[in-house]
């Protein structure tokens, strides 16, 4: 191969059918949302995951603010989630007056640490927000423990999660209320999209009514009401045909997606054994019940290594690589809207050390075996 050439951190892939379905949509005359592309993607994310209703959103973020909504936050609400996320986590409840409550993270799966979770709970306390980072599973039967004792909802961001499950059970359908994202650097993607799953019934009915500008507009297409009108708070929250049309060439896809995904982590994980024998980075762990998507692969850089001067001499090499979440407890709107339990040192430590690497649908195995080598040479010389 050209080693001239920069091997990406993402490319979106498309599987082939996208323009086909966008030209069946076109030609169908239903080009607002939840026509025959968006029904399908319903169908098929209530059948895999088993939720009771499952609804498509234009981002993942709309389906967590959905999820704000439903659990009518109110000012001063707390929510517990980590610092170790994406803004739309705490956004989608800060925008109703809610508190994001910090709790730090796990050592092994930088995921939600539970046993830290019953000591952030106070009188204020409203739901608890695991999310699934890298799309393996945070210690659900924990968590729902917890939240069942202290009369807690629990809104699942599985926004990584799509295809992983939990003992079995699919991210995004164990907790009350569950959000997907199909954004172009998920493996399931629409560009940008979402979806809302909704697990608890007492939340589908109003569910559709929030997603459509708060009137009950669904109920009036199926015959169930003579006309529809204005019945609560809402937004537009769902997608154009159009969109649903290319998720759905996806998702027929999802689980060949799936398997040469783990393809491609799985050799990563063999390559740097030895990297993690040396002590020069540690390697993902995914627990014995957690069934993960392959949604990244990242390594841990020992704390001797200058993670930013690595990402700089990796690319000027050829091999485009980034870090993640800048913790959101230390940033300004943090600071403003939300506090953090304790002083959070797991989250911090993963926020300076963690490297995520090329992975997507057509890596050659040859260019991952150059994502290795160059990454095994910037460590040695920087060891």
């Amino acid at each position: 191969m050209n080693k001239d050439k920069t091997i990406q951190f993402n490319r979106p892939y498309m599987t082939g059918k996208e323009l086909h379905y966008i030209s069946e949509a076109n030609l169908s005359n239903k080009l607002a949302g939840d026509g025959i592309f968006t029904k399908r993607c319903h169908q098929w994310i209530e059948q895999q995951t088993g939720c009771a209703k499952a609804l498509l959103t234009h981002s993942c973020t709309a389906a967590l603010e959905m999820a704000a909504l439903l659990l009518d936050i109110q000012p001063g609400d707390e929510v517990i989630m980590p610092s170790y996320t994406f803004v739309s986590t705490a956004n989608a409840f800060v925008l109703r007056g809610g508190v994001p409550v910090f709790v730090d993270i796990r050592e092994d799966t930088l995921n939600l640490d539970e046993r830290l979770i019953e000591a952030a709970i106070t009188p204020r306390t409203k739901a608890i927000v695991p999310v699934h980072y890298a799309g393996v599973a945070c210690e659900m039967d924990t968590i729902l423990d917890i939240a069942r004792r202290h009369g807690l909802k629990v809104v699942e961001d599985a926004a990584q999660g799509v295809m992983s499950r939990y003992k079995g059970r699919s991210l995004g359908s164990i907790g009350d209320l569950g959000a997907y994202s199909f954004h172009e650097t998920k493996n399931v993607i629409s560009g940008e999209g979402g979806a809302l799953l909704v697990n608890d019934e007492e939340y589908a009915l109003r569910a559709e009514i929030i997603r459509e500008k708060g009137t009950d507009r669904s109920r009036f297409f199926r015959g169930e009401v003579d006309k529809y009108t204005w019945q609560e708070v809402g937004s537009s929250f769902l997608p154009g045909e159009i969109v649903a049309s290319f998720l759905w060439a996806q998702l027929e896809e999802a689980e060949r997606i799936t398997r040469e995904r783990l393809d491609i982590w799985g050799r990563y994980h063999d390559a740097f054994a030895s990297l993690e024998s040396d002590g020069l980075l540690r390697r993902p762990i995914v627990p014995a019940e957690c069934d993960h998507n392959a949604h990244m692969y990242y390594v841990l850089l020992s704390p001797s290594v200058d993670r930013q001067h690595a990402i700089t001499e990796l690319k000027q090499r050829g091999i485009a690589t980034v870090f993640h979440y800048v913790p959101l407890h230390s940033s300004p709107a943090g600071l403003r809207y939300c506090r953090a339990e304790g002083d959070l040192p797991v989250t911090c430590a993963a926020s300076e050390r963690l490297l995520r690497l090329p992975l997507w649908v057509g890596l050659a195995q040859d260019e991952q075996a150059q994502v290795v080598e160059t990454i095994a040479s910037v460590l040695a010389r920087a060891a």
